[in-house]
């Protein structure tokens, strides 16, 4: 069966359950069903073959997603054999099944899920940091102003794993109001939102004066949080200056030049764990957490927190060997960043991928005082995949 070229334009768009636009994609000119397929050709002559199957679980109609929640209805039990009839409908596919059902496609949503296609997504791909690397800088008033602006923040972040939000208010709980933009507040044992300063009966290095070496927050939890918002309130203490490094270049350099060593981190599974009066939070994983074709996912580096090292008597001293090797090439020069963070500036990075510490302030010269919460990275694309339908 082979439906004659036929496109009129402009090319209605269809509703098929999906918040994106699909009307600026071309029209379809010739549908032809073939043996458990269906062969498109558009109007700039690209053609494809989607199975009976995949269509008949995609339909759009109220019958088959809900008309509110757009959530799937329909469950794929049965393979449709054929059709009874197939049409274009201004450029657009309509379909009559042989039970009698009815399913409309929008051209422009078939021809962004033609079979093997990866998704087209605005989340960037993460982007490796260069020796000279600095990251971005985004105005508060942008960011705060509308879509461009926290668009073009998100993207940064996502990409590089580190952001910088410039000339900020001097605001109690600025940071809680920025991360809202985003999402929800991912709380831990410090709260969902915390104050870094130096304290009396201190229950995390974070809240002294001392220097911090370079670390991941929190690889104790299951999860650890994902996105770190540091906000300055005050800072004119002498010394105090942040350094950030890029976990995931420091792993690949590891990775060509120590494979053992990368082999030893990414395998085997160490304890991480907090206690104090209240709490006692103890988690087991790799100093490296790799996906299922190798690329790192995940840095777990934190010196203080980490426990009592439970391995077998031989396997201790090639782990302590690849973990001093992985350390020397995390605090290399060439790959790390350090900014004395400024009154109304804010600092974001990725706690999975981005290692931060400080240098050692002296308290009795000045106030430094920073505010900060944390954000899933789920949350973080999904506002920038928002944002980018808006723009």
């Amino acid at each position: 069966m082979t439906i004659p070229p036929t496109l009129e334009t402009p090319r209605p768009s269809l509703d098929m359950g999906d918040f994106t636009r699909h009307d600026e994609a071309p029209g379809l000119v010739d549908a032809t069903a073939g043996d458990h397929r269906i062969a498109l050709t558009w109007a700039d002559r690209r053609q494809a073959e989607f199975p009976l199957i995949w269509l008949r679980d995609h339909c759009p109609c109220p019958a088959c997603r809900h008309p509110l929640t757009h959530e799937r209805l329909h469950v794929p039990l049965e393979e449709p054999d054929e059709i009874a009839a197939l049409h274009l409908e201004a450029g657009n596919l309509g379909l009559a099944w042989a039970d009698g059902h009815i399913s409309r496609f929008d051209a422009g949503w078939l021809y962004r899920r033609i079979p093997g296609q990866s998704f087209e997504d605005s989340v960037p791909a993460r982007r490796p940091w260069a020796e000279d690397f600095r990251p971005a800088h985004i105005a508060h008033a942008d960011f705060v102003a509308g879509a461009q602006g926290e668009c073009a923040w998100l993207t940064a972040l996502l990409r590089d794993g580190l952001v910088l939000l410039d000339n900020g208010p001097l605001a109690d709980e600025e940071v809680r109001r920025l991360a809202e933009h985003i999402g929800p507040l991912r709380a831990t044992n410090f709260g969902a939102r915390f104050d870094v300063r130096s304290k009396p009966n201190p229950n995390n290095a974070a809240y002294t004066a001392i220097g911090l070496a370079l670390h991941t927050d929190l690889p104790n939890w299951r999860e650890p949080p994902d996105i770190q918002l540091l906000y300055c309130l005050e800072n004119d203490a002498l010394g105090g200056e942040s350094i950030f490094t890029d976990g995931f270049a420091a792993a690949e350099v590891l990775r060509q030049t120590a494979p053992e060593a990368f082999r030893l981190l990414s395998e085997t599974p160490i304890d991480f764990r907090f206690q104090d009066e209240e709490q006692d939070i103890l988690w087991r994983a790799p100093i490296l957490s790799l996906d299922d074709v190798g690329n790192v996912l995940e840095v777990r580096l934190n010196n203080w927190i980490r426990d009592s090292l439970r391995l077998p008597l031989e396997e201790m001293d090639g782990w302590y060997r690849a973990y001093r090797t992985f350390w020397r090439l995390v605090q290399a020069p060439e790959r790390r960043f350090e900014l004395a963070l400024s009154p109304g500036q804010m600092v974001a990075f990725d706690n999975r991928r981005v290692l931060h510490g400080r240098h050692a302030f002296d308290p009795e010269s000045g106030r430094r005082h920073l505010q900060g919460t944390y954000l899933d990275l789920d949350m973080c694309e999904s506002r920038l995949r928002v944002l980018a339908r808006k723009i």
